[in-house]
This record gives structure tokens, sequence and C-alpha cells, in this order.
């Protein structure tokens, strides 16, 4: 696959280009950590990565969340966009604090977890299963709703991400 067409693919997938209709995001809990509107999108064949976004609210102590797995992809890493200058950079990060008593969200642009060496296209309407594991709330599993490319949150509309 030509770079350009993947960095395309990548850019459609973080950023988002459109409205569709999505899949409702269900809702998880671990301990005082409260997963919600968690949400991927589809992926073109040769596509070999996706993010992934939600929002984790914690109603206990600060917690950090420190992995993500998922058996359609060969790694989930923790990812960071940000501003550098004029450049949208991207990294990975080690962990994301969860602030006691807030929340964070991981949307397109910011936070979010990073599907790398995706092993088959995901496809609008299916759900991929995505282990997060916490410091101190431990593992949840999160059936994340795979919605049509540049739809946004699960949530029957619009993002306003």
């Amino acid at each position: 696959m030509k770079r350009n067409t993947l960095l395309n693919a990548l850019l459609a997938t973080i950023v988002g280009l459109g409205l569709t209709t999505t899949v409702k995001a269900q809702e998880v809990k671990v301990g005082s950590i409260k997963v919600e509107n968690a949400y991927t999108r589809a992926t073109v064949p040769g596509q070999m990565v996706a993010g992934g976004f939600m929002k984790i609210e914690n109603k206990g102590v600060a917690d950090q969340l420190i992995s993500a797995s998922s058996p359609v992809s060969g790694e989930v890493q923790l990812h960071e966009m940000a501003m550098d200058g004029n450049v949208m950079k991207m990294r990975q990060v080690k962990d994301i604090p969860v602030p006691a008593g807030g929340a964070v969200e991981l949307k397109p642009g910011g936070l979010h977890l990073m599907f790398m060496n995706i092993k088959a296209p995901l496809a609008a309407g299916e759900t991929v299963p995505v282990k997060l594991k916490f410091a101190k709330a431990g593992e949840v599993e999160v059936k994340m709703p795979v919605n049509a490319m540049g739809a946004g949150a699960g949530h029957g509309g619009a993002s306003k991400h």
C-alpha cells in the first residue's frame, strides 16, 4: 500500500470526515471506574491501524489506564495527539491518568487507543472486544461498536468532539 494511501486512511480513522449511522455503545464498570460511549471506526482493506475512543469516569481515587488489548489487532497502544507548533504529532504514552472524582475522554485529536496491525478489516455494525487494564480498578472488557467511517461516538448522533 502506498504511504499516502495509508496516511489518508489513518487520518480518516482518527479525525472523521462526515456523519453516518452509529451503533449504540455499551457502558461497563470495574471498581470505581465507568467506561461509556466506547467506539472505533470501520477500516478499509489493507488499513493496519484504527483509533479507539471512549469516556472514562472515576468515582474513586486517582487511577491510570495502563494497557489495552484486543484479539482484532496485534497490539493496542495508548496514544496522544498534540500540536507541536503547526504540526499534529502522535505518540505512544505509558499510561492515561484518570483523575479522582473526574473523567478523561479518549477522542479524535487527543488521547486515544491505537489498534496496531489489524488482522482483518473492521466492518461497520460489528463489535470489537477490548480489554482495558487499570492500575487500581483492575481489568474490564468493553464491547466496542464499529461505526461507519466518519461516524462519531456511538450515541446515535453526531460527535461533538
